[in-house]
């Protein structure tokens, strides 16, 4: 399938453009080529390309979607560091400024693009995709399987810059798809499934990132590895039946919520986003801070049974 996109400097343009009260153009966490290439001009479109530079160069220089802006994850601000721990979510203020900044204001759709070639890069989407729902942003999705997928329907290139024209975005907080040491210590004690996104290695307690002090995982919690829900031959997300049984078989029952937690809260959100997006289940809060932060007190239990 070729996606010809007709117009491409016109599309750009409307991207920037703004609405004063536009329309959702979907509410699915997940967007394809298809699709993307369909709305690629409409004036409430925003496409984030979150791509990181590599060691072979600037690869939203090299092209990308056309009127996408760049936004890149680790450059741009998406996650703050706070003390000796990284990977938080910035305040609400440095959001403001870093989306207005980017052209996104309250009345946007943002498609997030990232490069999909497997699932821990597609974190980076799941990531922005929170930052953007819990302050209060709806009108959001990702672009399953990112570039990698938009490659691989001949979608259109350019590498034309997009200069973004700012834009207002006020943000409003939802501190209920965020948990803290609070809500784990609660959820410890209580029904609330702690899943942790990590590998089975750092999970058991044999390996752990520098960014975290002690081996082992919080206690009570489950072990759903990141990299299973995402399949980066298609490139795609998994579906819902299959984030459903990877649940089961890891042993989450149905309960009062869910916190999705890894070591500074990336791949956590790649838990998040299928289980509360993708799946639908209610009450699903991602710890940002992690075992980065879980661990920065060494009076925290952690366990590796």
């Amino acid at each position: 399938m070729h996606l010809k996109l007709a117009g491409a400097a016109m599309a750009a343009a409307l991207i920037l453009t703004g609405a004063a009260h536009a329309e959702r153009l979907t509410d699915q966490p997940l967007v394809d080529a298809a699709w993307l290439a369909q709305h690629l001009g409409n004036e409430s479109l925003v496409v984030l390309d979150i791509r990181d530079a590599t060691d072979a160069g600037d690869l939203y220089a090299a092209g990308h979607v056309p009127g996408a802006v760049a936004a890149p994850y680790a450059a741009s601000g998406w996650r703050a560091k706070v003390g000796n721990v990284p990977g938080l979510l910035p305040t609400e203020e440095a959001i403001e400024t870093l989306v207005s900044g980017l052209g996104v204001s309250n009345d946007s759709h943002v498609v997030i693009l990232t490069g999909g070639a497997n699932a821990s890069d597609f974190g980076g989407a799941t990531r922005v995709y929170w930052t953007f729902k819990v302050y209060g942003h709806d009108n959001v999705s990702i672009l399953d399987g990112g570039y990698a997928a938009w490659a691989k329907a001949n979608g259109e290139l350019s590498t034309d810059a997009v200069t973004p024209v700012a834009a207002t975005f006020d943000a409003e907080f939802r501190p209920e798809l965020r948990a803290e040491v609070a809500e784990v210590n609660e959820a410890i004690a209580s029904d609330v499934n702690l899943v942790d996104a990590r590998s089975v290695a750092q999970f058991i307690g044999q390996e752990k990132t520098n960014t975290v002090q002690a081996l082992g995982h919080i206690p009570s919690a489950i072990n759903i590895n990141f990299d299973k829900f995402y399949d980066a031959d298609k490139p795609a997300f998994a579906s819902a039946d299959i984030i459903a049984k990877l649940a089961k078989d890891a042993g989450v029952a149905d309960s009062d919520g869910f916190i999705a937690f890894c070591n500074t809260g990336h791949l956590a959100s790649i838990a998040w986003f299928g289980l509360s997006e993708v799946e639908g289940l209610p009450n699903v809060r991602l710890y940002d801070g992690s075992m980065s932060d879980w661990t920065s007190d060494p009076s925290r239990p952690v366990v590796t049974n």
